[in-house]
């Protein structure tokens, strides 16, 4: 009786029961077949719209996949199939609010320099409410929403979009938008500073204070904000996001330079073809290019370049701790265990002497590359050169 009613609501009409060792699923297409009717027009209205909705969550589900992959062809996907509208106000909710999308790609979507992308970034930043919060705070909220990109000129652009958000939430504080932006990154750098366990010399406040003198239209800030602000950063670091799923695989979409090189390593030292990628300051090598994961991970922080004269390959280059420290290297063993690497030095082969002046070059800008201090002083000037003179 039971199962009658159920029939009944889900297809309007309860088809004739099952024949013994026959399946339902089996019943319900020759009934349908005899009504000379497709089944979807014998489901009832419920089960329609039940049916649109897995549907529908399945082309959204696809489309967060692809976002995850290529931001822009996620996008579009989602625009093509009518499930996203294609305006400012539609993207950027969706990049807010919704679950499951990488921060790194929402990152990179939302820095890129078109008319469309830079008024999302500004409806996206919109959403955000910074009223009442110290920067401290609000920068903690703006950017667990995404990851910041790794390309200058889309940090300085969404940073711009974040100080005239704060300054229109806060009227009153800084004298400019210039001030906000350069103390924003002014506690960024302070975080990594006071954070990062590799930088020794940890910047006292006395050091922090003087760093952003004058930046406020030519005056010093109050010294009782920025000491509030310093004891914020040093109690607790800003939390970075957690990306879901593709993690390594978008590390890896866009990398500075990839290519095959020969490795000198092994317990008896031996030449290795590898694939290698160069991104985010980091040389990720890999067994065959096909590899979804590394075996081996050299981070370049504190490390130099140079060429190498070696008698058993030609083309070398040396990546070396000028300090002469072991290399905070990771490699992966049999069955998956990671363990940290012993060397001192890395020597690579490249095929030819182009290729390893332009190995040298990716990996040496890679290694000088920090935007931030870069954005900053550049801020600074234009400060101090519309800052009205003192006489």
């Amino acid at each position: 009786m039971n199962i009658c009613r159920k029939d009944s609501f889900l297809w309007g009409k309860a088809p004739p029961k099952a024949p013994p060792g026959e399946s339902r699923t089996g019943t319900y297409r020759l009934w349908a077949a005899s009504q000379q009717r497709p089944v979807s027009e014998i489901l009832s209205p419920d089960l329609k719209e039940h049916s649109k909705n897995v549907t529908r969550s399945r082309k959204v589900l696809r489309g967060k996949k692809k976002f995850n992959m290529d931001p822009n062809k996620g996008i579009q996907f989602l625009v093509d199939h009518s499930l996203l509208e294609w305006r400012a106000q539609s993207v950027a909710e969706f990049l807010f609010k919704e679950d499951g999308l990488n921060k790194t790609a929402i990152g990179n979507f939302l820095g890129e320099r078109n008319p469309m992308h830079m008024e999302i970034l500004k409806v996206f930043v919109g959403l955000h409410e910074f009223s009442d919060l110290n920067l401290v705070q609000a920068l903690r909220q703006f950017l667990w929403s995404f990851r910041l990109p790794g390309e200058a000129q889309k940090i300085d652009r969404m940073m711009e979009a974040f100080a005239t958000r704060y300054c229109g939430c806060n009227p009153g504080v800084f004298k400019s938008t210039d001030t906000c932006y350069i103390l924003s990154f002014s506690i960024i750098m302070l975080n990594t500073s006071l954070h990062n366990p590799n930088v020794k010399e940890k910047p006292s406040l006395q050091r922090f204070v003087s760093m952003n003198r004058a930046i406020n239209s030519g005056e010093d800030l109050p010294t009782e904000l920025l000491t509030k602000l310093y004891a914020s950063i040093r109690s607790e670091p800003f939390k970075i996001p957690e990306d879901d799923g593709n993690d390594l695989t978008l590390t890896f979409f866009n990398p500075d330079r990839e290519g095959w090189l020969l490795k000198n390593g092994g317990r008896v030292k031996t030449w290795k073809r590898r694939w290698f990628i160069l991104t985010d300051s980091c040389l990720y090598y890999f067994k065959y290019t096909t590899d979804k994961d590394p075996i081996g991970i050299i981070p370049l922080e504190n490390l130099n370049v140079r060429k190498l004269q070696d008698t058993s390959k030609p083309y070398c280059l040396e990546l070396y701790n000028p300090k002469e420290l072991k290399i905070k290297a990771c490699k992966t063993k049999n069955k998956g265990r990671v363990v940290q690497g012993k060397h001192q030095s890395y020597k690579l082969s490249a095929a030819s002497e182009e290729e390893r002046e332009d190995w040298m070059d990716a990996i040496g800008s890679s290694i000088a590359k920090d935007p931030f201090y870069d954005l900053v002083s550049a801020r600074k000037r234009k400060l101090i050169h519309t800052s009205p003179s003192k006489d």
